[in-house]
C-alpha cells in the first residue's frame, strides 16, 4: 500500500493526508502555518467565529495558507444553537470559502459536548441549501446513522471531550459506528498524543481531526510531524492486519525438526 493508491474519498472529493488538522490556540498564524506544513495535512478547519477568515481588510488566516495546497474546511465551532450554526455556515460560504462544512452544534460549555438533536435539525437544513455537511458528534452509532441517512457524506464521532487528551474513551462504539455506517469515519477530538491517533487509525477510523494535541504541545511543529507519522503508522497497521492475541507464548522460531 502506498499514498498513491490510498486515498481518503468524501462527496467525490479527494484527500491526499488522512490527518485533519484545526489552527486555534497557536501564538500566532506563523506558528499555525509552520505546524500545519509539518503535519502533512491538506484539510485544514477553521472557527468561523474565532479565526478571521471573512474579513480580508485584517489579518486573516488565509494569508498564510496557500489555497492550491490546502483545504480549508470551516467549522461552526463556538454555535450553542441551530440557528447560530446555520448562520456561520452560511456566512463562511458568502465569503467564498467553502460549501464544504464541518458542522457543531455544542450541548453545554463545560463538556462541549454535541447537541445531537440540534445536530441533525441544522444538518438538514444546510443539506437542503447544498452544503457538504461534515457533522462532529457524539459516539452514539444510532446518531451516526441518522446523519448519515438525511445525507452527510461522513461522521465525526469524538474520542473524548474537546480539548481533553483523554483518548479514546469508548473504541466499542467508535467500532460499532464503523460497522453500523458506510462512509468515512473521521474521528474528531480528545486526542492527547500520537499513539492516541495511531490507535484510531488501527481501529479502522479513515481519518483523524485535532488541533489542541499540536498547539497545545510544548513543540507544537514537533507534535504535528509525530502525528503524522502516527496517522500513517496507524493506517499501515490496520491495512496490514495485526495479528490475533494470545494467552500463551507462540516460539517465533519454527520448532519442527529439532533434535
Amino acid at each position: 500500500m502506498t499514498t498513491m493508491n490510498d486515498r481518503l474519498v468524501i462527496a467525490g472529493r479527494e484527500f491526499q493526508s488522512r490527518l485533519w488538522v484545526g489552527t486555534g490556540k497557536y501564538k500566532d498564524f506563523a506558528e499555525t502555518k509552520k505546524a500545519i506544513d509539518a503535519s502533512g495535512a491538506d484539510v485544514v478547519t477553521v472557527a468561523v467565529r474565532r479565526v478571521n477568515i471573512t474579513d480580508r481588510s485584517k489579518e486573516n488566516l488565509l494569508d498564510y495558507l496557500d489555497p492550491k495546497k490546502y483545504i480549508i474546511l470551516p467549522n461552526t465551532a463556538g454555535c450553542y444553537t441551530v440557528e447560530d450554526a446555520v448562520r456561520y455556515a452560511r456566512l463562511a460560504r458568502a465569503a467564498g470559502v467553502s460549501d464544504l462544512v464541518k458542522l457543531e452544534v455544542l450541548g453545554d460549555e463545560k463538556t462541549l459536548f454535541p447537541d445531537t438533536a440540534g445536530l441533525i435539525e441544522a444538518a438538514k437544513i444546510l443539506i437542503k441549501e447544498g452544503f457538504i455537511v461534515l457533522p462532529y458528534t457524539n459516539d452514539d452509532p444510532i446518531v451516526a446513522k441518522k446523519l448519515v441517512d438525511i445525507g452527510c457524506p461522513a461522521v465525526m464521532p469524538l474520542a473524548a471531550p474537546i480539548g481533553s487528551g483523554l483518548g479514546i474513551r469508548n473504541p466499542y462504539n467508535l467500532k460499532i459506528i464503523m460497522e453500523t455506517v458506510k462512509v468515512p469515519i473521521i474521528v474528531d477530538a480528545g486526542v492527547g498524543t500520537a499513539s492516541d491517533a495511531a490507535l484510531a487509525m488501527e481501529y479502522g477510523a479513515d481519518a483523524v481531526l485535532m488541533n489542541t494535541a499540536i498547539a497545545g504541545a510544548q513543540d507544537p511543529i514537533a507534535m504535528a510531524e509525530a502525528m503524522k507519522h502516527a496517522v500513517w503508522a496507524g493506517r499501515l497497521a490496520y491495512k496490514a492486519g495485526r495479528i490475533p492475541r494470545k494467552l500463551y507464548a507462540t516460539a517465533s522460531s519454527p520448532i519442527e525438526g529439532m533434535l
